[in-house]
């Protein structure tokens, strides 16, 4: 008897003491998990040449970039507990098969998504997309995609590019697939579309791989200009460059890879 009485008492302070939040002023959170990278840094995944990741927003799950090979990708998908018939939409960054070779494999599993390419890109992409169910969407200048997402537009001119923003409550979130058109010049261009706001993280494939440490220094220099937080360069960025930026960022830089997940807190 005693013993249900001092049962009934904790319930009563639990229920008295517990605040309920009604769930439309829950704080809301913006994730990023990349789910295919050459660099690994969940060991349980399988690590391969290219790049994905999956953003998640209060309103839209968006698979950015594919990797290159869909088994891999949905594999790390599937460990990392995401379904794939959960994506919104697909944004692909440019071309290039370490970053599109994966799309067709993924459509087969969730068509019901629209695909948002360059317009550069030839129509047997387009004819593919379609046969296999999805819709697409041609991107040439900077637009609004998604409630706090952007596309930088395409960018560059030998490899034309996109790049995503994220806008949140901390600042821009730039993610690039492989920055063929200068991360400098995508950092730039994510000011120019959303003014007043600062760049808060800058990640993805840099294209530094092959750059002198002169001109990694020289960027690093540039990004301090732009005034630009914290970092995590993957993919195509290279070991030093890597290296560089860790040494130079030190608590602001962020360690890459699949299986990665980063989180943000959303604008209302």
């Amino acid at each position: 008897m005693h013993l249900k009485c001092i049962k009934y008492s904790v319930f009563i302070f639990l229920c008295v003491g517990s605040t309920v939040i009604p769930e439309e002023l829950e704080p809301k959170n913006i994730s990023i998990t990349v789910v295919y990278d050459n660099y690994l840094f969940q060991p349980r995944l399988s690590s391969s040449w290219g790049f994905a990741c999956v953003v998640k927003t209060p309103g839209q799950d968006i698979l950015f970039d594919t990797g290159g090979d869909s088994t891999v990708l949905l594999s790390n998908m599937e460990k990392m507990d995401i379904d794939p018939e959960n994506i919104d939409m697909v944004v692909i960054s440019h071309i290039h098969g370490d970053h599109l070779g994966g799309l067709y494999g993924f459509l087969r599993k969730n068509p019901k998504v629209t695909v948002f390419i360059p317009v550069s890109f030839p129509n047997r992409i387009r004819e593919t997309i379609t046969s296999l169910g999805a819709e697409y969407q041609d991107i040439k200048g900077a637009a609004k995609i998604a409630e706090h997402v952007y596309t930088t537009g395409v960018l560059g001119s030998a490899i034309k590019e996109q790049s995503l923003l994220l806008d949140t409550k901390n600042g821009i979130v730039v993610i690039t697939g492989c920055a063929h058109p200068g991360i400098v010049k995508i950092a730039g261009r994510a000011r120019q579309i959303l003014p007043n706001r600062d760049l808060h993280v800058l990640m993805g494939g840099f294209h530094l791989g092959s750059s002198s440490e002169h001109n990694l220094k020289s960027i690093i220099e540039q990004f301090r200009h732009l005034k630009v937080q914290k970092v995590a360069p993957s993919h195509c960025s290279g070991d030093r460059c890597r290296y560089l930026f860790k040494k130079e960022y030190k608590e602001n830089y962020i360690e890459s890879g699949a299986g990665r997940v980063i989180e943000f807190s959303s604008l209302p």
